[in-house]
């Protein structure tokens, strides 16, 4: 089989339906919500706000917030559309690989292996981090060689992230109804001490704070700050922000009736992200100049401090850091269902796709748990957080063009979903090349190592997917 025809061959969905059947359907739209909204609202609305006010947009951070969640939301209906006619493990893998072939489908999810493997990392460390700073007040501190990772500050394990990635591990171990019950209490948690926040800022605001809303355009270090070119780049920053719906579309093989589910899922999570996002900006910008949020991690905390709310700024970081287990839940979920994909599918080796008696995916929770046990807690990971966006951002691309081949398939050997992307054909365009325009945002150095991840990938599937591929025990599948 030449080179061309191996790349292109297609899955034949009612293979995967039957592949994805042993799992066990037990996610409501209430658990989805979760998921995403646990995922999306994650460390990043504690932290971004402030930075990419100082660095970039001012107090017109809140359009850099709004014009990342266009795009997101554009991209969104498309993975509504997908999940809803092709409710499978791994989300844009598994599509990508139905509607385009196995080799872009090995593309759009060997992106999505570096956001995941990444984000639980950058997760896991993020989490240690504030929970440190938590507890510094009562006298508590790490030694330097537990505390950092190896070859940061002295550091040699940061035994913090390891412990917390092992819990959540163990927690999904047990199966998804179990992590999903957890999560829908988190989430609540976390939702309120947000809005904790909006209240008791909103007493604190300045008016002349906002003014002038867009500052003028200059470039400050290198950076673009102000105008549209200063909004532009914090959309390309905040974008990480927004990339958690993905992780909700990884689990559609284990939702309840995904038609709707899903859908309903992947949007509402997206809309009550970004009411949230848009309120802690302005509110942050009204408390504080943005100029005082530069290199501060945890703007939050600091304007609640600095306004004399002392207590609410304690219970709402302490609240935060027992939210950040939420991201990590929707991410280590999600990313051992791509990993399984990987394994079901023989791209990865098959061991990977096996289930547990409980018809679990625990070998590949495994693999994701001590990827991210290694990256996070034994080296420094900041120079790779960009490729967490930069790999999402190519799926998503993917996955927005992916619905003019999914479309005249609908209804024949895929099934007619409940919901579909609105004003077709047009609207898919508009997301690609939404997705696009974030992409290009990104700095110079993320795209360069999302090429070498890239060039990477491609060798693992020439050198072994394609040898193994399950595709070669059916040599008559079909390109379309």
């Amino acid at each position: 089989m030449s080179f061309k025809s191996t790349f292109l061959r297609q899955e034949d969905p009612a293979v995967y339906q039957d592949k994805d059947s042993h799992l066990a359907r037990v996610l409501g739209v209430k658990d989805i919500l979760a998921l995403g909204v646990g995922t999306i609202v994650s460390t990043s609305i504690f932290t971004l706000p402030g930075v990419v006010a100082a660095q970039h947009a001012g107090p017109a951070v809140a359009l850099s917030f709004l014009a990342a969640a266009v795009v997101a939301g554009l991209v969104a209906f498309a993975y509504a559309e997908m999940a809803a006619a092709m409710p499978f493990a791994g989300s844009a893998y598994s599509w990508i690989n139905v509607v385009f072939g196995e080799g872009f489908g090995w593309i759009a999810g060997w992106a999505l292996l570096a956001e995941y493997f990444i984000a639980v990392a950058f997760v896991g460390s993020g989490l240690s981090a504030n929970f440190r700073g938590l507890i510094q007040p009562l006298g508590i501190t790490f030694p330097k060689a537990l505390a950092n990772p190896l070859g940061t500050d002295g550091g040699i394990i940061d035994i913090t992230s390891v412990v917390v990635v092992l819990m959540v591990a163990f927690l999904l171990s047990r199966g998804a109804s179990t992590a999903a019950r957890v999560q829908n209490t988190l989430v609540v948690l976390k939702v309120l001490a947000i809005l904790l926040f909006i209240v008791v800022g909103a007493t604190a605001l300045h008016p002349q704070n906002y003014v002038p809303f867009i500052p003028a355009h200059k470039v400050v270090n290198g950076n673009q700050f102000g105008g549209w070119q200063g909004i532009y780049a914090g959309v390309s920053m905040i974008f990480l922000s927004y990339i958690g719906f993905d992780s909700v579309a990884a689990n559609s093989a284990e939702a309840k009736d995904p038609q709707k589910t899903m859908p309903r899922g992947i949007m509402g999570s997206l809309v009550i992200a970004v009411v949230l996002f848009v309120a802690v900006s302005l509110v942050l910008v009204g408390m504080f100049h943005y100029s005082d949020y530069a290199n501060n991690a945890e703007p939050v905390g600091w304007a609640l401090r600095q306004s004399g709310h002392t207590l609410v700024a304690t219970i709402v970081q302490a609240i935060a850091v027992v939210g950040m287990f939420t991201a990590l839940i929707g991410m280590m979920l999600a990313g051992s269902r791509l990993v399984y994909s990987f394994g079901r599918d023989g791209l990865l080796p098959k061991w990977l796709g096996v289930l547990n008696d409980k018809q679990l995916p625990n070998h590949a929770l495994s693999t994701i748990t001590i990827v991210g046990v290694v990256i996070g807690s034994l080296f420094p990971f900041a120079f790779l957080s960009q490729l967490i966006s930069a790999g999402t951002l190519i799926a998503f691309m993917f996955v927005s063009l992916g619905i003019y081949k999914l479309r005249p398939r609908e209804g024949k050997d895929i099934p007619d979903p409940s919901f579909k992307m609105p004003f077709y054909p047009v609207l898919p365009f508009v997301a690609f090349l939404g997705a696009l325009g974030v992409f290009w945002g990104l700095d110079k150095d993320a795209k360069i190592y999302a090429l070498v991840w890239f060039i990477f990938g491609l060798l693992v599937y020439l050198l072994y997917g394609a040898k193994h591929s399950s595709l070669n025990t059916r040599p008559n599948t079909k390109q379309k």
